[in-house]
């Protein structure tokens, strides 16, 4: 280690800057919903309409609620029982072992976040630029794209597409943008993020007054024939409107990453959590359908239009005309730019804090001296998010839930019961309602969206293979510095990768 590191001297001398518990119930709720509320639900409904074939795909919001209310429960009880910095990194070291197997899968969740933390950034950035060509159709013009493919064996081909355009620098300059307004003190973070959701509650709020003062039955129940036949293709449709479901909710756990700067987080880590996924869901079924309501589905998920694009543009503009259209658009793209806003916050904190447990580098884990915030880690996720800027959408999304889920909403979900069983006698400021059943009903979820649905192991591969580079990176620095399981059982050494 390098004893000129001024972190590593303020930490051995006890002294080390310490972040400041200063958001309490309602800004960490308010940071929660504008993750989950990105530019997500205002893109995927054509998506989600397309994968099920019509008004049924509401089915996958729906029941996209119930997991997450099931999986919510799973965070609520971790991030009471363990409010700190790190989120799943913290929690999963604790069920598995600090000094054992807890190393390795708290390790593979760090490194599955260097992909899938910018990628969720990144979707956010490539949404609101989409949005942006609404007003600005030359965005759209494509310089460059391209398609790679390559074999991996015993895995099969990757794909990966990535196309150059000016909506491209948008993305990207939206990134920096964020990066900028979070170079400063939680405090005023916590503040700013109230302002950011006024205006996003304002953008829903008049989407769904329109549509109600606007509502056409007859479109919202506009089934086609053998819209609820239990086919096969009834059940992998759902499977793949679940996957955009899931997109769409996730972020009501962001409160977990900042446990260090929650006040009372015992009691609000749990709450801001459970309202949050409830308003929110509330919030998207009544939106949509608002807005099917207004526009026919069949206009919404025909292909090679620019309808499902620019969905609640065009909802405006048949209600009230172009001025409305063109407000609403510039209203999504600002509450698309507070959902990044919120996602590195909080994305940010968690390599920080696996930094400042010796488990990733080192770098991250510097503090700023002034503001007391660890601007190292936000810095490099900004970068690598205005990288991942350049893939597509629609790429970005499906890996994203993918890897996320294999590597780890699946592992802490059964992980909180192993930790019931190995810690029965941990404090617990909060328990899981109906307790193990919320837990088995989200893994069973999870595993339905991960393996029904159509072509389903296009994106499991980026996942297989990320995980085997994984456990090779971490085998070869485990060896290195005679952590487990080359040292078993032996606390693992203060270093860095």
């Amino acid at each position: 280690m390098n004893k000129s590191d001024p972190v590593t001297e303020q930490q051995s001398a006890g002294a080390a800057p310490q972040l400041i518990r200063g958001m309490g119930l309602g800004e960490a709720t308010a940071l929660n919903m504008l993750d989950m509320i990105g530019v997500g639900p205002f893109i995927t409904i054509p998506l989600i309409l397309s994968a099920m074939g019509g008004p049924q795909a509401m089915l996958g919001w729906i029941l996209g609620a119930g997991f997450a209310i099931c999986d919510g429960l799973v965070w609520a009880e971790l991030g009471a029982a363990m409010p700190g910095s790190g989120g799943s990194y913290r929690y999963l070291k604790e069920i598995y072992g600090p000094n054992s197997l807890g190393r390795l899968i708290s390790f593979l969740f760090i490194w599955q976040l260097s992909f899938s933390a910018p990628l969720s950034i990144a979707s956010g950035c490539i949404g609101l630029s989409g949005y942006a060509a609404y007003l600005w159709p030359g965005l759209e013009h494509q310089f460059v794209t391209h398609t790679a493919n390559e074999k991996i064996p015993l895995v099969g081909s990757l794909q990966v597409s990535w196309v150059v355009t000016w909506g491209t620098a948008v993305a990207v300059g939206a990134c920096l943008l964020a990066v900028f307004l979070l170079y400063r003190r939680i405090t005023a973070i916590g503040k700013l993020s109230k302002v950011l959701w006024v205006v996003v509650m304002g953008t829903i709020g008049w989407i769904i007054f329109a549509g109600l003062t606007h509502f056409n039955k007859a479109l919202v129940f506009d089934f086609p024939p053998g819209a609820f036949s239990l086919s096969r293709g009834f059940f992998s449709g759902l499977g793949s409107a679940m996957l955009i479901a899931t997109y769409d909710y996730w972020g009501y756990y962001n409160v977990c990453f900042l446990g260090d700067e929650v006040k009372d987080p015992g009691r609000n880590i749990p709450r801001a959590l459970l309202l949050s996924i409830l308003l929110v869901a509330c919030l998207y079924i009544v939106m949509n359908v608002s807005i099917l309501s207004v526009v026919p589905w069949r206009e919404m998920s025909a292909k090679g239009t620019t309808s499902g694009l620019y969905v609640v543009s065009l909802f405006m503009q048949k209600i009230y005309g172009q001025w409305a259209a063109r407000l609403v658009t510039g209203l999504v793209m600002w509450t698309a730019f507070a959902s990044v806003f919120s996602l590195m916050l909080g994305y940010s904190r968690v390599l920080y804090a696996a930094a400042l447990d010796g488990n990733y580098f080192r770098v991250m884990a510097k503090v700023h001296p002034v503001h007391r915030f660890p601007y190292v880690s936000l810095l490099t996720l900004g970068a690598v998010a205005a990288i991942f800027c350049f893939l597509r959408l629609a790429d970005v999304i499906a890996a994203l839930v993918v890897i996320r889920i294999m590597l780890q909403f699946l592992v802490q979900a059964i992980g909180v019961i192993v930790l019931r069983v190995r810690r029965p006698d941990m404090p617990r400021p909060f328990r899981m309602w109906l307790y193990p059943l919320p837990a088995l009903v989200a893994s069973i979820g999870f595993g339905y969206i991960l393996f029904v649905r159509v072509n389903a192991l296009k994106e499991i591969r980026y996942a297989i293979v990320i995980l085997i580079l994984g456990i090779l990176i971490y085998l070869a620095r485990a060896w290195r510095q005679r952590e487990w399981p080359f040292r078993p059982g032996a606390p693992a050494l203060q270093g860095s990768v």
